[in-house]
């Protein structure tokens, strides 16, 4: 197997790229300002926002399959414009490929989404992600599109650091970050292990269209908080809680992903908060 993961060296890609490799997979791995770690991977620096510098890359690679990890946030320039473009360069040479998007392009009206539910975003990131996995599916209808909600790791112990909700609570937690934990934003959050599985297992399918890959746990921020402090053995109740009801930040409240019929179609079981984040 030689697959091409763009964004490796992101805490998603960092996951995807440890496991491909130990699997023994050929494994190669884009990055946009420093490459990772991870010796055993050979990485190649992309410009998603440069038309064509991702068909150089494929035909300095030549994959059988590309796993599209990438984040570029609200810049519609890399989330959707280069998204696209990896769909459309993986599909001019063959290549299967499995494309990561977010419950962000939910609005939270209908609280509840399955895998056939259209996008609805309400923030820039959520309309770029939208459009991004909008055009996949029309350029690539043979494409497993997968789309996560909040990714967790091992905290400090993790070896390559905790994911960017697990350095907020540390932070927060220590005093030297201002802000509040939501107690009404809930999702379902995911291990980063689990989802990287999930897509590898993709990968080497041939199962196409859209795909749920979220834990089994609804958590509000707040509640996720205290659970990644209490593994951590941090002083939970120095997490500041508050209501983003109450603030002009925009987004959805509750969105809550029904991998139901996706677990039914992959083998790795999608572990909800309240058991990876357990404490023994």
């Amino acid at each position: 197997m030689e697959v091409l993961i763009i964004g490796g060296s992101g805490f998603l890609g960092t996951e995807l790229v440890r496991r491909a490799t130990a699997t023994g997979w050929e494994t190669a791995a884009t990055y946009c300002s420093r490459p990772g770690g991870i010796a055993e991977a050979s990485w190649h620096r992309l410009d998603l926002r440069s038309p064509g510098h991702i068909d150089e890359v494929l035909a300095a690679v030549a994959p059988s399959a590309v796993i599209d990890a990438t984040s570029g946030g609200s810049d519609w320039a890399v989330t959707a414009d280069g998204s696209i473009r990896v769909a459309m360069a993986a599909t001019r040479r063959g290549c299967r490929l499995v494309h990561v998007s977010s419950d962000a392009v939910f609005s939270g009206s209908r609280i509840h989404y399955d895998e056939t539910c259209l996008p609805d975003p309400v923030t820039p990131y959520g309309a770029a992600k939208a459009a991004a996995e909008t055009a996949v599916r029309l350029l690539a209808p043979t494409a497993a599109v997968a789309r996560t909600s909040l990714i967790i790791g091992h905290g400090r112990y993790g070896g390559y650091g905790g994911s960017v909700h697990e350095r907020l609570v540390h932070a927060l937690a220590a005093g030297t970050h201002d802000g509040v934990l939501f107690t009404d934003d809930i999702r379902c959050p995911v291990h980063v292990e689990d989802l990287a599985s999930a897509l590898l297992e993709l990968a080497v399918s041939d199962h196409g269209g859209m795909f749920h890959l979220a834990g089994a746990d609804a958590l509000s921020r707040h509640e996720l908080g205290v659970l990644i402090a209490r593994r951590d053995g941090l002083d939970a109740a120095r997490l500041p809680a508050g209501r983003r009801a109450d603030t002009p930040m925009p987004g959805a409240l509750d969105v809550r992903l029904d991998s139901g019929a996706t677990q039914e179609r992959v083998r790795t079981r999608l572990r909800g908060a309240g058991e990876f984040l357990h404490v023994q």
